[in-house]
């Protein structure tokens, strides 16, 4: 099954966004086969995109691994 998933964090200062951003891209340089992950800065806001063809808990998985590495990279600054 092809999924898609949006997450959006928004900073009140955009260097704090751009630290969250550059601590994320390492992640998803290196996933399994038929996972898409991106993540880029749109001013104040960091942008995840998922994208599988696959499971259903595979989304689910992938999406609390960028929840928690944004936290990871937060709880940093």
């Amino acid at each position: 099954m092809r999924m898609h998933a949006k997450i959006t964090c928004t900073y009140a200062d955009e260097q704090v966004c751009k630290a969250v951003v550059a601590a994320l891209v390492p992640d998803n340089l290196r996933v399994p086969r038929g996972l898409r992950v991106s993540t880029i800065r749109d001013g104040k806001r960091a942008v995840t995109e998922v994208q599988l063809d696959g499971r259903v808990e595979t989304l689910l998985a992938t999406i609390d691994d960028v929840l928690a590495c944004t936290l990871a990279a937060e709880s940093m600054l």
